[in-house]
């Protein structure tokens, strides 16, 4: 393996203890704080044409104009909807795969947290790079570097599927923080206290000062489960002496085994070209100047092949490994963020409906403003993240298409709306309910007041000629037909529902005398 790089992408639920606060302003105020490592990135396009990168330009110029706003903000309005912060104190990374092994060391080429405003998600993403490895500690790093937490453990207390042991070094070789896969006690008290599995230290340490306990003003939670989604990008001396059970081995992220052998079932990868491959660039049988490259995406990985003897693959300001890095990065986020941001919105939905009760006024009034705010975190998503198309290049185009497919995006999106859509019509049919509700007692009152009201305008209103009385005697008499009036109104509305029951059986030429007599003493009848 000449060259070789591996990108995780890593969404996380950011979670804001202050409801008031913006988002933007507790992560900025947090990750730019005086004990952070991190820093806010300038703009990906800067305003000086000398500073502008040609790789910047081409990845630029590779999507739509929409997804050129979302992803770099306008012309006039410099500030996008994301916000990058990166930390470079972390120069190198030493993986040790499995016990007994050798350590690899990589460096690591980006550590970037990508903020996405309004969606409360945010994309953690680690590149790390080597050279002149084999082929099986390559597909050990891939299979294992990208754990959060351990799955389980063996007899000997070793981590399933994790590395033995992962160490982040600055620049001057110093171990910064060591993962601690092995230790099963704080992994299982964890899921005991408080119903949520830990992750590991190194990666405690990486997110740091965001947290997932304490009092901060900003923590994060995990979107899915432990294994965090990657890109890989193989630059190979001889990328034809790969057997077809290889590329099954790299498309699905698998252990290293026998060439000769399969991983799975012949079933179950019969149609794997198919399904997982993109071979516009694939053809093992073409000549030396063809550019033999294959990627291949299951959604959770994306995996480059490619010929390293060709020097524009590992070219990294206008070859393969440049779009690697940056345009087919971004078709990763973009397609990771709408999952992870569909994901979160279904399970605050859930959890709206989980706090719902009927019985207590206050619970449906927190009810009707929570649903009104997913509604408009779901409308704000769709204008401004949602996009069915990236790019109307070829390759970029089709890679999404194969990316989303695979991540069941379009299908999270129409289930979310369909969701929102459903408690939506709930709103609206209660909200209708209440009203008719009003309506019903408002007409009662005016029916009964308009009894009264006739009654005293046949008798002139002279029942009391107290037209000379002293001030303090027709203050009172004012105040006594107020009250009466008010009790009157007020006991009225209360058996306004059973009083319109009344009326309309009184209205109902279908009902004998005595169905209707029977209606009118049920007024004042105990249920």
């Amino acid at each position: 393996m000449r060259q070789f790089r591996q990108i995780l992408l890593w969404p996380l639920q950011l979670i804001p203890r202050d409801t008031g606060a913006g988002d933007q302003d507790a992560l900025a105020a947090l990750m730019c704080g005086t004990d952070s490592h991190w820093a806010e990135t300038e703009e990906a396009i800067p305003l000086d044409p000398g500073a502008l990168q040609e790789h910047a330009y081409r990845e630029y110029v590779s999507f739509l104009p929409h997804v050129q706003r979302f992803l770099y903000g306008g012309a006039l309005a410099r500030g996008g909807p994301i916000r990058v912060f990166a930390r470079h104190d972390i120069a190198a990374t030493r993986i040790t795969p499995t016990s007994g092994e050798a350590p690899l060391a990589f460096n690591v080429a980006r550590v970037e947290l990508h903020f996405f405003q309004d969606v409360d998600v945010a994309i953690l993403a680690v590149e790390i790079e080597g050279r002149d490895l084999a082929l099986e500690d390559v597909q050990e790093v891939m299979y294992r570097f990208g754990r959060s937490y351990p799955a389980g453990w063996t007899d000997h207390g070793e981590a399933w599927h994790c590395p033995e042991r992962v160490e982040w070094l600055d620049g001057k070789g110093r171990v910064l923080a060591t993962s601690d896969y092995e230790q099963r006690d704080k992994f299982l008290s964890s899921v005991c206290r408080r119903q949520v599995p830990t992750i590991a230290s190194h990666w405690k340490y990486l997110l740091a000062p965001l947290s997932r306990e304490g009092e901060a003003p900003l923590t994060y939670g995990l979107v899915e489960h432990n294994w965090i989604p990657l890109m890989a990008y193989l630059a190979m001396g001889d990328p034809h002496s790969l057997t077809a059970h290889d590329h099954a081995r790299l498309g699905l992220v698998l252990p290293p085994g026998d060439p000769a052998s399969a991983p799975y079932a012949a079933a179950f990868l019969g149609d794997f070209n198919q399904r997982y491959c993109y071979d516009r660039f694939h053809d093992p049988r073409r000549g030396d100047d063809w550019i033999d490259t294959r990627m291949m995406c299951c959604g959770h990985a994306f995996v480059m092949v490619a010929d390293a003897r060709q020097e524009v693959v590992t070219d990294a300001e206008r070859g393969l490994l440049a779009q690697f890095r940056n345009t087919f990065f971004l078709l990763g986020l973009i397609a990771h963020l709408h999952r992870a941001a569909l994901l979160v919105l279904s399970d605050r939905l859930a959890r709206i409906i989980g706090r719902l009760d009927t019985r207590r006024p206050q619970s449906v009034e927190n009810f009707h403003a929570d649903i009104r705010q997913a509604l408009e975190i779901f409308l704000r998503f769709s204008h401004r993240y949602w996009f069915y198309e990236v790019s109307n290049q070829a390759v970029a185009r089709d890679l999404f298409r194969l990316w989303s497919d695979h991540l069941a995006t379009t299908r999270l999106y129409n289930d979310v709306r369909e969701e929102l859509r459903d408690m939506s019509e709930y709103l609206d049919s209660d909200l209708l309910r209440r009203s008719s509700a009003t309506i019903v007692r408002l007409t009662v009152v005016a029916i009964l007041s308009l009894i009264g009201t006739a009654t005293t305008g046949f008798l002139g209103m002279n029942l009391l000629d107290e037209a000379d009385a002293p001030l303090a005697i027709k203050v009172g008499y004012f105040g006594v037909v107020a009250v009466l009036t008010t009790m009157l109104t007020v006991y009225t509305v209360i058996k306004a529902n059973r009083l319109a029951e009344f009326l309309d059986a009184l209205a109902d030429t279908r009902l004998y005398w005595r169905r209707k007599l029977q209606a009118f003493f049920a007024i004042w009848e105990k249920r």
